[in-house]
Parts: C-alpha cells; sequence; structure tokens
C-alpha cells in the first residue's frame, strides 16, 4: 500500500495548479531539492528560479534545500554573485567590465559558500535568505524576514535582520529530533 503522491508528480493537489513539487521544475546543475518540498506561486513553480537572484554558473555556489519543506510564494534567495567588495576605495566591480578595469578592483570576490535549507523547513510569504545561510531542520522563516545568518534546527525567526523568536520545541526534543535515524536518513547532503 502506498501512501501519499509521489515525488515525480509535478502537482500534487489536483486543481491547485500553484503548488507543485519543486525538484520537478528545477533546471539549473547548482540547485539541489529534496523530496516532496513544495512551492506555492500563483505564477506557477516555473517562476522559482527566477527568485534565486545573482547564481551564475562560474561562481560555483549551491542552493541545497532538503525534503518536506514548504516554500511560499515570494521567497527570494540571494547568492554569492550579488556580493561587491567593501574593503575597497569603491565598491563599484570595475573588474568585471573589462576594457583596462581589471586592475581596479580585486578578482576575488567575496564568497559565503552554498546556501542550504534543512529538511522539514517552512519559509514564509516574501522572506529573502541571503547567501551562505544554513537553516537547520525543522525551521519556521517568517514571513517577510531577511535572514542574514545561520538558523538552528527547530527556530522560528522573523525580522530584519531575522533573529530567533522562539524553539519550537524544548531543547530535549530538539535533540532526540536531531539524533532520530529518520531524521538523519533525511538530512541534506
Amino acid at each position: 500500500m502506498t501512501h501519499g503522491p509521489s515525488p515525480e508528480t509535478r502537482h500534487p493537489i489536483p486543481g491547485a495548479e500553484r503548488v507543485a513539487f519543486l525538484k520537478n521544475f528545477i533546471t539549473r546543475p547548482n540547485i539541489e531539492v529534496g523530496d516532496y518540498t513544495y512551492y506555492d506561486d500563483p505564477d506557477g513553480a516555473e517562476q522559482f528560479e527566477r527568485n534565486v537572484l545573482y547564481h551564475f554558473d562560474f561562481i560555483g555556489d549551491r542552493l541545497i534545500i532538503g525534503k518536506f519543506c514548504s516554500i511560499a510564494a515570494g521567497v527570494r534567495f540571494l547568492m554569492n554573485g550579488g556580493n561587491h567588495q567593501v574593503a575597497t576605495f569603491s565598491s563599484y566591480p570595475f573588474s568585471i567590465f573589462g576594457n583596462g578595469w581589471e586592475a581596479a578592483t580585486p578578482k576575488a570576490w567575496p564568497h559565503k559558500g552554498d546556501t542550504r535549507v534543512g529538511n522539514d523547513v517552512w519559509i514564509g510569504y516574501g522572506a529573502t535568505i541571503l547567501p551562505g545561510v544554513t537553516i537547520g531542520d525543522g525551521a519556521v522563516i517568517g514571513s517577510l524576514s531577511v535572514v542574514t545568518g545561520d538558523v538552528p534546527p527547530y527556530a522560528i525567526v522573523g525580522g530584519n535582520p531575522a533573529r530567533v523568536i522562539r524553539q519550537r520545541f524544548d531543547d530535549a526534543t530538539v535533540a532526540r529530533l536531531i539524533t532520530y535515524p529518520t531524521v538523519r536518513e533525511k538530512t541534506v547532503p
């Protein structure tokens, strides 16, 4: 006996085309999405990759989203390609335009690493996730939040910048959830 829809189903709720299992719409090699993670967008799941901003193949950073996540419309992921040098006299990226400007700014651009979203994460409407952030399993990101740093597992965060509002469960329960075998089997690589 099977339970639930196949993770290969594009639209798991009949008549609700705005809700889709996201991995079935990903075309970029530097975005990975786990089974059953859904995206809700009135314009369609095809729009998700447009909301992953400054994600250039030549930079090499990845967006990795775990299983069973809920991602609302308007969520934005800013990637490392949007970073500028701020330790130089100008933050303008002269060197990318060439034509003699190559030496004007360093070739090394700020790179904060891959952006990772754990399993069973709920990201509310219009939230923005900055580059290199890790969001732990079971976390909840409040609507319109700007996530500038890592989010602990099972924390509820909100605001700009997002701060921990509270934990979803007590410390002992969180510890059990983190070490529970089925959670370990679900973890993102």
